[in-house]
């Protein structure tokens, strides 16, 4: 299976248990690889027969804006269920890197994959 990639993308939401979390918006960033088989995009050279990335990102971008979880855990399983259901993707492997989460740590945050490649 190929992979289509959407490295380093940065949304800005609303994330985190603490109080003081909730009152402002934090930089979550995104690295998304999800399976698609290029092969028929590749020989018609037409968008509409690939998994089109710009729709993708908008539509996390968003969902994301929009969203005021208290977990990076929750957050994380949310867009990847709807980047599988919407765009019709078997296989979608998701890191959130919420940085300086931790003081001394220059990354945090949670990497996973749902679907089958």
């Amino acid at each position: 299976m190929d992979i289509i990639f959407l490295g380093g993308l940065k949304i800005d939401t609303v994330i985190g248990i603490y109080d003081w979390e909730r009152e402002i918006r934090q930089t979550v960033i995104l690295d998304i690889e999800m399976a698609h088989d290029i092969k028929k995009a590749a020989e018609t050279d037409d968008i509409e027969d690939t998994l089109d990335y710009k729709a993708v990102s908008q539509a996390v971008i968003d969902f994301v804006e929009k969203s005021e979880f208290f977990l990076v855990e929750r957050l994380a399983e949310e867009i990847n269920s709807m980047i599988r259901k919407d765009f019709n993707v078997p296989w979608v492997k998701l890191t959130l890197n919420k940085k300086g989460a931790i003081s001394g740590a220059s990354d945090v945050g949670i990497i996973i994959e749902r679907g089958v490649k």
